[in-house]
């Protein structure tokens, strides 16, 4: 089990301290905190990480936006807070930077993937920087799949697709159902599905 700190801005400062009071078990929790907010004041955080060497693993959630107040550009999209061009901040450079050496990349689509270097960071002797690098689902310029569908006669009723928390995904009669209105199309729950009840594109 690996505990997570989540504030606006405090996950990455309340992580380092939180390991560096128990360094023994520091390798059971990882700070979340989103692209635009470690730029606002997450990134300080890390340079303790960096300076007092304590052993933490931070999960950037980068979604190429602000998502959590309007969807305002932040300094690490390439555009002002107007949408005229500028410099964008790379997040991997940055972090490199104030001296972390263990920086990796992940699609958050990829359910494997992500767990495989989540798990190989939070075991690391050192501090770490896994990105999960994604654009946000409603920006414009995001062109989505068809939508997911659920094969009724191989669906169990289990909910293993509902723990994902998509908005997009009910029960209905002991079986899920897609909405096709919200899905778009990321195929994340037919990576849990153990029963190969979802499947790709609207049902026939």
């Amino acid at each position: 089990m690996i505990d997570t700190c989540i504030c606006m801005g405090a996950s990455v400062s309340a992580l380092h301290g939180r390991n560096k009071a128990d360094e023994a078990n520091a390798k059971k929790s990882v700070a979340v905190i989103g692209d635009s907010t470690f730029m606002h004041s997450g990134v300080t955080g890390l340079i303790d990480i960096a300076y007092n060497q304590s052993n933490s693993t931070v999960i950037i959630l980068d979604n190429s936006i602000t998502g959590m107040t309007g969807h305002q550009d932040n300094p690490t999209t390439g555009k002002t807070i107007k949408g005229d061009p500028t410099t964008a901040v790379s997040l991997e450079l940055l972090a490199k930077a104030v001296g972390i050496d263990r920086v990796r990349v992940v699609d958050p689509y990829n359910l494997e993937e992500c767990e495989r270097v989540i798990r190989e960071e939070v075991e690391a002797d050192e501090p770490s920087v896994v990105i999960s690098r994604r654009p946000c689902a409603l920006l414009k310029y995001v062109k989505h799949k068809p939508p997911m569908h659920v094969d009724t006669d191989k669906c169990v009723g289990c909910k293993m697709c509902m723990k994902i928390g998509c908005p997009a995904i009910s029960m209905k009669d002991k079986k899920s159902v897609i909405d096709f209105t919200q899905c778009v199309g990321c195929a994340v729950c037919s990576q849990l599905c153990k029963f190969d009840a979802i499947k790709e594109g609207e049902a026939k």
